[in-house]
């Protein structure tokens, strides 16, 4: 009995030992390389060698990682891509013609001796927008396409698709699919193969129905052959161990046969320190070691795709090795070379250099070969160059280690990517932010191979002091899920210095809109960056305080956005956001004088934050029909948490003048605030809570905006309004977390820690955010973390890998700044 006790004590003890270092070990997806919203590769499954790894959006962005141990092959890392034969090119690969109809045809159009002599011909692609597609077309639309084959013998059939919305495919009159609903870029649609005996030699026909339901339209259409790719059966699958995320490096463990392997991606997205975090290099560090206690002959091979460089895989690359004194480098960008040329949401880059580099020596060779060779390259120790440009390259790299028996060997590559330029800011290209540190690439390597055990020990301390001050501030549920938040809301940004001498922190949009330095996304993303490196705040406001001050935007509040991103020329959102933008800037402006405890931040723009704040005197109480943050909820007047919004923010305006020796000003203000305060619990008052909106005692929100009330110690709602809200939430929770409002059972994870963080008590604090911990970790929806899901199974609705899951940091930031007071 005394043994057994001993026994649950160690391992007591060897768990606290493990969650005490930060680590998380599961996730919807996993952080590999995390610099920006173009250099951002994920693995979307647990073990890291089940899948292809992807960029964020979904897009195939191949790593594959193999370790020989002495004659043996263990695949550790990733699969190489699929590779296919094209049959009947989409437009990505080159024009096409067909004929189509915008009203339904009469008999059966979709059979290939169909008369379609009558119809029109167009040139895909077809859509609504005339930059885009050939041929305008919006409501409804008939087509047919013929495409020739010699041969019809094939592997599996694969479905090119990019439409908007509904459509049925047909290929020579038998329907292959159909599907309700969009695409945002192609899907490629693997097909049973019962269809392969639709294909005919000779002419062939794809015939396709597209309804456009409402808003956009497109529709575009390839047909592909899956190919077979041989890989010698020599290799085998190395056996994950364990998966551990701490905030700034991703740690593997593997067994692969007589040695261990240990894995770590770093990307030292370090908030202190500007210089280490813009310069865009990860670390992926293998230490090997025997566990038979015997010498092996050990190699590590890294393939890295040049899909990394191209918005699709139909775009030319071209590939070379760089001859560098001290590098070992591989580099590889498209041929076309559209620097800055494309914006929207799901977009990869498809300008600038990719680079594959490690420290010169001896022990490593690098060579490039196309996806369809790079495996079986390494696996007959084939390692020549055979591709310079094409499609679909690998830069592949060769690490050779004697492993003794008793002492680990340790090696390190990197990746890099140079932009060349990251972002045009109202009609003028600007440079990334690290090129004022180093004037090459090749500089910033150097660099970063100097530093490499420096940087690797601050990430380490830094990854420590994450998870226990959050765990201090909010307990261990609550730090793991700061811990996933982390690198992706740092990575769905990119730093650039203006024109006028002002850091730029921009953010995009992620899997909304793909709008750049949004305001309502800068206002839940605030928190993070108002803890470690308020200068990086300031970053998401400059850029918009300018848009106002210059003149280029002439209305009495904030515009939504800069633009589409990477082009920072001006709002694109079809709409305004009033109070919300307005309330968002003066908070977070308030937010920074109470981190740098000077309001110096607000004088330097205090003429148009008296503007806005005017406007929210006037519009703030109770808020005509208009759109918030949560604008997927549609509008809303009378909108009982936005007008809490402007309450607020007027608090805000009185604080800041107040710190700046505005007395008059600041009386008059925080005056109006609480009056405003009292008005706004008798309209939203609903007995046993306060509703969504004015006068409808049945419906309630989270109202997440007081949070800034208590944080920034306003003072201008009382403790009774947080604790009716609290209680209220508590019996209003789901399996997955607590709902936005009573409209739906959808949430926002972000807006339920600012809610989480108005309780008194750290019971009811951990029952709001445990539910939130338990849909990070279960959700079936294996993206990014997404920050819109359904509170009763967990699955994403909208939205990932956006920034604003930095808003998690509230808790600690209200711990600190109420220890400060």
């Amino acid at each position: 009995m005394k043994n057994f006790c001993l026994s649950i004590l160690f391992l007591i003890s060897l768990c606290f030992c493990i969650t005490s270092k930060g680590q998380v070990s599961k996730m919807p997806a996993y952080p590999l390389i995390t610099h920006n919203p173009y250099f951002s590769i994920w693995s979307n499954t647990d073990t890291l060698n089940s899948s292809i790894t992807h960029h964020w959006t979904g897009k195939d962005q191949p790593l594959v990682g193999i370790l020989k141990v002495d004659n043996q092959f263990y695949r550790f890392l990733g699969k190489e891509e699929d590779h296919y034969r094209t049959l009947a090119a989409a437009s990505d690969e080159k024009p096409y013609q067909c004929r189509y109809i915008e009203t339904e045809p009469d008999g059966d159009w979709t059979k290939p001796d169909f008369d379609d002599n009558s119809w029109k011909t167009g040139t895909g692609p077809f859509g609504d927008a005339k930059d885009r597609f050939p041929t305008q077309w919006l409501k409804n639309i008939w087509l047919r396409r013929e495409f020739m084959l010699t041969e019809t013998e094939v592997n599996q059939l694969v479905l090119k698709l990019d439409h908007d919305d509904n459509v049925d495919v047909y290929l020579n009159g038998t329907k292959i699919y159909n599907k309700t609903g969009w695409t945002q870029d192609y899907s490629l649609i693997k097909l049973d193969e019962k269809y392969n005996k639709a294909l005919k030699k000779g002419k062939n026909v794809i015939a396709i129905r597209c309804i456009n339901t409402s808003g956009g339209a497109s529709l575009d259409v390839g047909l592909l052959d899956l190919l077979k790719v041989k890989v010698a059966n020599r290799l085998e699958t190395a056996e994950q161990q364990s998966v551990d995320v701490t905030a700034t490096q991703t740690h593997y463990q593997f067994k692969c046969g007589q040695i261990n392997l240990s894995v770590t991606f770093t990307s030292p997205l370090l908030l202190s320190d500007i210089k280490t975090l813009t310069r865009p290099v990860s670390y992926i560090t293998y230490q090997v070691s025997s566990n038979d206690s015997r010498p092996h002959q050990v190699k590590i091979y890294t393939g890295v795709s040049t899909n990394l460089a191209v918005n699709r895989t139909s775009q030319e690359v071209s590939a070379e090795a760089v001859n560098n004194p001290t590098l070992s480098v591989l580099k590889a960008g498209t041929k076309e070379q559209p620097v800055l040329q494309k914006k929207g949401d799901d977009l990869r880059i498809d300008w600038g250099y990719l680079y594959v580099a490690a420290p010169k020596k001896e022990n490593i060779t690098q060579y490039i070969t196309n996806s369809a060779e790079s495996v079986n390259s390494f696996l007959s120790s084939s390692y020549k160059s055979t591709f310079k440009q094409g499609r679909q390259g690998v830069l592949n790299t060769v690490i050779s280690v004697q492993v003794t028996k008793n002492t680990p060997a340790k090696q390190f590559v990197m990746l890099g990517y140079d932009d060349l330029y990251s972002i045009q800011y109202f009609k003028q290209n600007l440079k990334p932010y690290w090129k004022a540190f180093y004037p090459t690439i090749y500089s910033a390597f150097n660099a970063a191979v100097k530093d490499y055990s420096s940087t690797l020990s601050k990430c380490n301390t830094f990854d420590k002091q994450i998870y226990q001050s959050t765990l201090k501030a909010g307990g261990d549920e609550y730090a793991r899920l700061c811990v996933m938040a982390y690198r992706q809301s740092i990575a769905a940004h990119q730093v650039v210095k203006s024109p006028q001498g002002d850091l730029l922190f921009l953010s995009k949009e992620n899997y909304s809109n793909g709008s750049i330095n949004t305001v309502d996304i800068t206002y839940p993303s605030a928190p993070l960056y108002l803890i470690y490196n308020p200068e990086l705040q300031k970053g998401m406001l400059n850029g918009i305080f300018y848009y106002s001050e210059s003149g280029k935007w002439t209305k009495n509040f904030p515009a939504h956005d800069l633009g589409t991103y990477p082009l920072a020329n001006g709002q694109t959102y079809g709409e305004d956001m009033p109070v919300e933008e307005a309330g968002n800037m003066i908070i977070i402006t308030d937010a920074i004088a109470h981190a740098e405890r000077n309001a110096n931040y607000a004088k330097k723009h205090w003429k148009v934050l008296t503007v806005w704040a005017k406007f929210l005197l006037e519009a703030g109480l109770d808020p005509a029909n208009q759109l918030c943050t949560d604008d997927f909820a549609g509008h809303l007047a009378h909108n009982a948490n936005l007008s809490v919004k402007a309450i607020v923010a007027i608090g805000c305006y009185a604080d800041l003048a107040n710190q700046l020796g505005y007395k008059d000003v600041a009386a008059k203000y925080r005056n109006e605030a609480i009056i405003m305060a009292k008005k706004w619990m008798q309209m939203a008052d609903a007995d046993d809570h306060y509703s969504l909106v004015f006068g409808r005692k049945d419906t309630w929100s989270q109202k997440y905006n007081l949070v800034w009330d208590k944080i920034l110690n306003l003072n201008i709602f009382p403790q009774e309004v947080y604790n009716r809200e609290i209680k209220y939430y508590l019996s209003h929770q789901n399996k997955f977390g607590l709902p936005l409002d009573s409209r739906k059972t959808y949430t926002k994870s972000d807006w339920i820690l600012w809610t989480a963080t108005l309780s008194q008590n750290e019971k009811d604090f951990k029952s709001l955010v445990k539910p939130v911990y338990k849909f990070a970790t279960e959700t079936p929806s294996r993206v990014p973390l997404n920050d819109w899901h359904e509170t009763k199974d967990g699955k994403m609705v909208g939205f990932q890998a956006r920034s604003v899951v930095s808003g998690y940091f509230i808790k600690l930031l209200a711990n600190q700044w109420a220890v400060k007071k």
